[in-house]
């Protein structure tokens, strides 16, 4: 065996365990408000940032030098303080932005509370369903989520379909599939104050969640929410445009699901799908956007299609498979969106 070889895995397992453990301590900081405590405030001791957060001295010791140590807060030793960057907090401090990563910290609890029940899943099949996953879970998806559709679904992302965004601002219907809590069909919403729409979901957490986000928006009476399958949505009033918003990949009935769907569009409607940005090839897959994803494969969506009976495509799809179930079920048009983003990709499906 190659010694050096064997030294350097190790470093590599390592700095995963480091990973996870930089994952939990950023949980607390946005979760325990410590990121803002710190953000704009310069360089700040034990004790400042004791006194400014309220929580418990000890605790709050061991979490600074643990961020330090993880690269994400700077240290002076001669003074003894601690800073978060301008850059750091950019990313870390600013929820409801379309750059809040800290969705993210929620998610990687929330996914590896339930590996003993995947583990168990490896030897009998079978998967976990949606509604194993804790609050928490919905929190943060809506966390990773949430600033993106704010700011850029109506005027960035769907302004890409020409045709479909002159219609919905002439006064369209529009069906978000998988609604979750509401986000996408609230942003079109307010964009499009002459729409309809209507979000569908089977989780009925969500749902309640959506009606609740709806009112506080303003657009309860705009934006209607239904716990129910797509099958249930009466065809005599089809839509303009319905939305599949990270999705596809978790049917349990990926074909006879888009069969529904694009029974429900109207003949010059349009399918607007956003899916993970994954390569069809493994090899390019091999990086730790890649990785990430994978690991939410395992933990989130494939399983949950699997729990289903479904055939567990999972988050790492890619494009190919994507056309590949949506030319299946009828959609005759099938192009990707010129959309530049980090981790996702957008196709627009026509009957």
């Amino acid at each position: 065996m190659d010694k050096n070889k064997i030294g350097v895995f190790a470093n590599k397992v390592y700095g995963d365990m480091a990973g996870a453990m930089a994952v939990g301590m950023a949980y607390l900081g946005v979760k325990c408000g410590l990121f803002k405590t710190m953000n704009a405030k310069g360089p700040m001791s034990k004790s400042e940032v004791v006194q400014a957060s309220g929580l418990q001295a000890r605790y709050v010791d061991e979490w600074l030098k643990g961020m330090t140590a993880a690269g994400y807060l700077d240290y002076d030793k001669s003074a003894e303080t601690y800073s978060l960057s301008e850059e750091h907090a950019y990313l870390l401090c600013s929820e409801g932005t379309d750059h809040f990563m800290g969705g993210l910290f929620y998610f990687a609890p929330a996914l590896l509370s339930v590996a003993p029940r995947v583990a168990e899943a490896f030897k009998s099949g079978g998967g976990v369903p949606f509604d194993a996953f804790g609050p928490e879970c919905l929190l943060a998806i809506d966390m990773i989520n949430a600033g993106m559709y704010e700011q850029r679904f109506a005027n960035y992302w769907l302004a890409k379909m020409p045709d479909v965004h002159a219609r919905l601002a002439a006064g369209g219907r529009v069906l978000d599939m998988g609604c979750g809590v509401g986000r996408v069909g609230i942003a079109i919403a307010k964009a499009f104050p002459k729409c309809e729409v209507v979000g569908v979901d089977l989780d009925k957490r969500s749902i309640a969640e959506a009606e609740t986000k709806a009112r506080a928006a303003g657009v309860e009476g705009r934006a209607r929410y239904v716990a129910s399958p797509v099958a249930s949505l009466p065809r005599e009033q089809p839509f303009d445009l319905i939305t599949a918003c990270d999705c596809v990949h978790d049917f349990s009935t990926p074909e006879k699901t888009l069969r529904e769907i694009r029974a429900l569009l109207k003949p010059d409607g349009a399918l607007f799908v956003v899916e993970p940005k994954a390569a069809d090839k493994l090899e390019d897959n091999c990086h730790p956007i890649g990785a990430m994803f994978y690991g939410f494969s395992i933990f989130h969506c494939m399983t949950q299609s699997l729990a289903n009976n479904g055939p567990g495509l999972g988050t790492a799809m890619g494009p190919k498979k994507t056309e590949e179930v949506l030319r299946a079920a009828g959609f005759g048009r099938f192009e990707a969106l010129d959309i530049r983003s980090q981790t996702n990709v957008f196709y627009a499906a026509r009957p």
